[in-house]
């Protein structure tokens, strides 16, 4: 196998720091726009494995020629969503193996946002879907944690846990704190804003994909070891739009623990038009208000250092138990920011993103995992997976996830 890894940030560096730790691959060649961020990288780690290079991911005849340069047979892309579709392309174009942790952009209904989706999250990836299928290729998209991780439970629910789910409830929080900082998101900023201000869209089976009000139908979750209870509110995500796609729940929403203050912040950046990508003119110079936005705040990648506390990712799954009784349990992963830097340098939030993709790659690699077409998590066997992630290093990758029986509602 020789890997692609599409943008040098956060979570791609996480990527190449858990990847090089791996025997599964022959190269693996590290890209960004900025030449400096993938050579610094490549330097750090020291596997002469690695490779670093510059693409432009907004461009896909880029992306086409660096896989053609290098015959790179798999491809992550690791760089905002709004690149979804040039690093998609280019893959198809040159006859890679595509992953994403993010899908293509929606965009909301023109008359009722907050009633009708418009288009959906992943709708120019899978109007593609005939094209990779036919030309004998594979698109695994959403296969980060929040996407990924979350849909490889609800897949082990289905086959292992449940005769029936009446929902699946992708549940997402965390206690982190960052020294020094009143506001500083752990993700990247351009993508929260992308997903929290965007109409949350939820599935019914009987109703098929609608949409509500930013931050509706609060309730708070209690998340496990030691993160307690957290609010939680609607927010827009490609589970969502997964999930019923490969399972028979009647329910599937995604809420996330955003915060009051958190909230707060959105909701001001949206009134005052910050969160717009469109550019505007100032002093002569074109410039996009979320972009600004993202300039000004820290880089969540420089950020572990200051971080303390565990994020969790989890879904609830409600529904009968294989034993024909009620069953209410939540799936989850959760990670110590102490432990994430300590062992790979990476913050909490960034290394669990990055983490699930390596284990599909190895998947991948290993023939475990296989299949043509644009396909979701949820389309491969969950168990391979969560036992590689799970096993103790070297023959896995030393990081358990849990099950919390909770009360019927």
């Amino acid at each position: 196998m020789r890997i692609l890894i599409v943008g040098a940030g956060g979570v791609g560096s996480a990527a190449v720091r858990i990847a090089a730790r791996r025997d599964f691959f022959d190269l693996l060649v590290v890209a960004d726009s900025d030449p400096a961020r993938p050579e610094a990288l490549v330097a750090e780690v020291g596997d002469d494995r690695l490779v670093a290079a510059r693409v432009d991911a907004s461009d896909a005849a880029s992306v086409a020629a660096l896989i053609r340069e290098h015959a790179v047979t798999h491809v992550l892309n690791a760089v905002d969503p709004r690149f979804v579709m040039p690093v998609f392309e280019g893959c198809f174009d040159a006859g890679a193996t595509y992953l994403d942790m993010a899908m293509s952009l929606s965009t909301p209904h023109p008359e009722r946002p907050h009633e009708l989706p418009g288009v959906k999250l992943g709708d120019a990836q899978f109007a593609k879907a005939g094209e990779w299928e036919t030309a004998g290729r594979l698109a695994l998209v959403g296969i980060g944690v929040e996407p990924g991780l979350s849909d490889v439970f609800a897949r082990y629910a289905e086959d292992e846990l449940f005769s029936e789910i009446d929902v699946l409830g992708v549940r997402d929080g965390a206690n982190l704190v960052v020294d020094g900082y009143d506001f500083a998101p752990s993700f990247s900023i351009w993508t929260t804003i992308e997903e929290c201000l965007n109409p949350p869209i939820v599935y019914e089976a009987d109703r098929g994909w609608y949409t509500t009000a930013p931050f509706s139908e609060p309730e708070v979750f209690d998340f496990p070891e030691g993160i307690g209870p957290v609010e939680c509110v609607n927010v827009e995500h490609e589970e969502v739009l997964l999930m019923p796609r490969w399972t028979a729940a009647k329910r599937v929403d995604f809420k996330y623990g955003l915060g009051a203050e958190f909230i707060q912040v959105l909701e001001v950046l949206h009134k005052i038009g910050l969160d717009r990508t469109d550019p505007v003119r100032v002093r002569g110079v074109d410039v996009s208000p979320r972009d600004v936005v993202a300039a000004a705040l820290p880089d969540p990648a420089t950020l572990g250092d200051r971080m303390h506390g565990k994020t969790c990712a989890g879904v609830w799954v409600r529904g009968t138990g294989v034993d024909g009784a009620p069953r209410s349990t939540y799936l989850y992963h959760v990670v110590d920011n102490a432990d994430s830097m300590a062992e790979y340098g990476s913050q909490a939030v960034v290394w669990q993103t990055a983490i699930n993709p390596v284990v599909a790659l190895e998947l991948l690699a290993r023939g475990t995992w296989e299949g043509v077409g644009v396909l979701g998590p949820e389309a491969f066997d969950a168990r391979p997976f969560l036992e590689l992630l799970a096993a103790p290093a070297p023959q896995g990758y030393g990081s358990p996830w849990g099950m919390r029986e909770l009360p019927i509602e």
